[in-house]
């Protein structure tokens, strides 16, 4: 029997709402909108989609969006200057300063620059330790997606031998702390993990965050396993276009697995809807208000 789909559309347009429904509360509170300002960083044309992309929901989610261009030869001291004139606006909530970023600017310096109390992205080492340690923190948005999904499918976290695969500090390292934190087993692989066949095959839960186009194929997994493809790869079709496959090989996963969310249309919806959501949640902290009140 085909595996369920897990489709981010209609989760991440509940949040999104979710979110536009508390915002009307938050202004009643404070008598202003909670505020997120994105910084691109020249002109690569899948970033300039997603910021325009979170820019129009961040508006339909009734709070003020503003977006800041910078031409790619911006040195790292401008780029600096500009977060730490964001981080000193109060009428800013969030920031979210566009990766990748050109070669010559160090994004490790530029991620702890931002503010952790306006860091959206839930990058900062600030952030990354409080949650590391099983703390209240602002949590990387797909990471926190993920969660979202693997909950609405009615999986038992507590116990579930989950497997991460891929350690960056955006998707896999956040992502098994967040496993850990609802009492799953959990074990990271990486590219140096010997035998990932035989780990896929012994996991209950996979998450495919690894950027290599279809490498987990439907051999490997569990029979029954919930997959939680969260790579978007761009490959060549026949005719000369390309199409967008996950980490996941679908057509052999969906053969196999219990639940797996598609790509394109999985995990990725929920990125924004997060952002969304962690912006709210760090405009409630910044003016004293428990967002779980809201």
């Amino acid at each position: 029997m085909p595996a369920t789909l897990i489709e981010g559309k209609p989760i991440a347009a509940a949040l999104r709402a979710e979110v536009a429904a508390r915002v009307p509360r938050f202004k009643a509170r404070t008598g202003r909108l909670p505020g997120l300002t994105v910084v691109l960083v020249g002109e690569d044309p899948a970033s300039q989609v997603y910021v325009r992309n979170k820019g129009v929901l961040t508006r339909e989610a009734g709070m003020i969006s503003d977006e800041i261009k910078l031409p790619a030869q911006t040195s790292q001291a401008d780029l600096l200057g500009v977060v730490a004139r964001l981080n000193a606006d109060p009428a800013v909530d969030g920031i979210l300063v566009q990766m990748p970023l050109p070669g010559h600017i160090d994004t490790q310096k530029i991620i702890e620059a931002i503010d952790p109390a306006k860091d959206v992205d839930g990058l900062h080492p600030v952030n990354a330790g409080m949650l590391a340690q099983g703390m209240e923190a602002l949590v990387p948005c797909t990471p926190k997606g993920c969660m979202i999904m693997l909950e609405k499918t009615g999986v038992t976290l507590a116990g579930a031998n989950a497997l991460v695969i891929g350690r960056s500090i955006l998707v896999g390292r956040p992502m098994a702390a967040l496993l850990i934190g609802a009492s799953a087993t959990v074990t990271v692989a990486h590219s140096k993990s010997r035998d990932l066949p035989g780990l896929c095959k012994a996991a209950d839960i996979v998450i495919a965050a690894v950027g290599r186009p279809e490498m987990v194929r439907g051999e490997w997994l569990k029979p029954g396993a919930m997959v939680i493809d969260v790579g978007i790869n761009r490959i060549p079709k026949d005719d000369g276009k390309t199409r967008l496959v996950g980490d996941v090989h679908f057509a052999s996963a969906l053969e196999v697995a219990g639940a797996i969310t598609p790509v394109p249309g999985g995990v990725g919806l929920m990125t924004i809807a997060c952002l969304l959501g962690n912006t709210l949640t760090a405009a409630c902290l910044r003016s004293g208000i428990d967002p779980k009140t809201l």
